[in-house]
This record gives C-alpha cells, structure tokens and sequence, in this order.
C-alpha cells in the first residue's frame, strides 16, 4: 500500500517566546514492512540541527527557532510505501536489548487491577498469551475522545474504563511488563480504522517481545496487530518517551513562561501505485 502523510502541528504563545527547541520523531522507521518513498520536515523560522539514530532504532532530528515568535508550524508531508506482516517488526535495526522494556515509567506503573489483567497472560502460549492480553485490554477501556488527557496514568485510565489509543498502548504495556513480557510504547500514523473508517490523527499502539517471534505491535484501540494501514515512527517506555515532538520554550522578559496552545491536522491517504 502507498500512503501519503500531510501533517501540521502548530504552536501559538500567548506572548514573544525568546526562541524554541526541540527534538523530533517523525522519520518513518526502516523496516521490512515500510519503506520511505518521500518525506520531509519543515518548521517555519527554524534551522534544522544534527540528526541521528538511536539505540532504539529511531531517527532523532533537532530544530531551534530564534525569537522573538508567537507561533511556529511544524510540517510533515510524505509517502510511505507499507505491506502487511502481521505486526511482527522484521528487518528493524536496534541496540537496546528487550530486557530494558521490563522497566515501569511513572505513566505505566502498575497497580492491583493491572496485575489482575497481567495474570492473563500464559507463558505456555506466548503468543495466544499476548493476544489475550491486547483483547481484555480493548474490553477494559472504551474508546472515548476526551475522556482522558495526556498526563493520564495507566492504572487511570483502566479505572476510568475510558480513554484513546494512548490509553490502550499503555494500559497492555504496564500489564505486560508485569507478566514478564517486554513491551513499549510506538507513534506513528493510521490510514483508516478496522471498520473502514477515515483514520484522521497520530496513533499510537503497543510493541511486545514475545519468545520465538521477537517484537509483535498490537493495537488494542482497533483490535488488530499494525497492517498495511500503519505507519510506524518511532518507540519509547511510554507515550512521552516516544512523542515525535519534544520541546522546550523560553519567554522573552522575566514574567515567567509563556501559555503554549497546540492545534493538530493530520491527513493519510491511500494512493494507487
């Protein structure tokens, strides 16, 4: 499948920022399921920095735009040509040893109801077993836009019963971890959902380590392992680890720091090859 990106994030500062910088996510990862036809990155103002790719495998690219601003663009516009491998992440080139996965973050520390979930989980059937994980985590947690912000833990958002596919990444990532499997968190993009429908935002779902197979991603929000209709980006402990976009910002004067709004489009189209 050929898929074309065009996605804009855009920051607005209630005042003059001295200048900006950040560190950006947002190459497709080199694998056997995808392959980079075109792509690029532009930030209005900004002047692009050293690039590089970490142990995870991800490329890691620096932007600094210079003040005074009250708003900056961040553009992504591309294709990728992706095939289906059932979620198993093959050809994918990285230092970092699964076992470093095994570590709980602050957003996916477990609580009692996510050991509860773990205990599903068969070592016997490694891959039936993660299955089962990813299929009561989407049973666990409705999809419901709103019902949850980005700061929301885990064990929040099973108790809430409610959340995004930032939720379901993170809620299977913490049960996992728990039954011993290694797990982490991936951003990237989603052509459509299960049932067909226009997919219009950065997605997010969940990679295990499962024995014999190597990394399998699974995302509970649709139900499915990454297809053809995924695009994967980049990895982390959890959804700040992976974000495509981190920053930082300074306020010109001494008044403290600026109020940042963030407005996202993001568009995935299907085009013929």
């Amino acid at each position: 499948m050929l898929l074309s990106v065009d996605h804009v994030t855009h920051y607005t500062y209630d005042r003059p920022v001295r200048g900006v910088v950040q560190s950006h996510r947002l190459t497709p990862s080199r694998f056997d399921g995808q392959r980079v036809v075109d792509w690029g990155v532009t930030v209005t103002g900004g002047v692009m920095g050293g690039t590089f790719r970490d142990g995870a495998g991800d490329v890691v690219q620096s932007w600094t735009v210079a003040g005074p601003v009250t708003e900056i663009s961040v553009h992504v516009k591309g294709q990728v040509e992706t095939r289906d491998l059932a979620g198993v992440l093959k050809g994918h080139r990285e230092s970092v040893p699964p076992l470093a996965y095994l570590r709980h973050t602050a957003a996916t520390q477990p609580d009692p109801a996510i050991a509860d979930l773990a205990r599903l989980y068969t070592p016997n059937d490694a891959l039936g077993g993660a299955h089962a994980l990813s299929a009561a985590v989407s049973d666990a947690i409705a999809y419901a836009p709103g019902a949850t912000h980005g700061a929301t833990t885990a064990a929040q958002a099973l108790a809430l019963g409610m959340g995004v596919c930032q939720d379901h990444a993170q809620v299977l990532i913490a049960a996992a971890r728990v039954a011993g499997l290694p797990a982490r968190y991936v951003s990237g993009y989603l052509q459509a959902n299960a049932d067909g429908a226009p997919h219009e935002a950065a997605h997010a779902w969940a990679e295990l380590c499962v024995q014999g197979f190597g990394w399998i991603g699974f995302d509970p929000a649709n139900r499915c392992c990454p297809d053809a209709r995924y695009i994967r980006l980049g990895s982390g402990l959890d959804a700040t680890d992976a974000a495509p976009i981190r920053g930082i910002s300074r306020a010109a004067g001494s008044t403290g720091a600026a109020s940042e709004n963030l407005s996202v489009t993001v568009a995935i189209a299907a085009q013929e090859q």
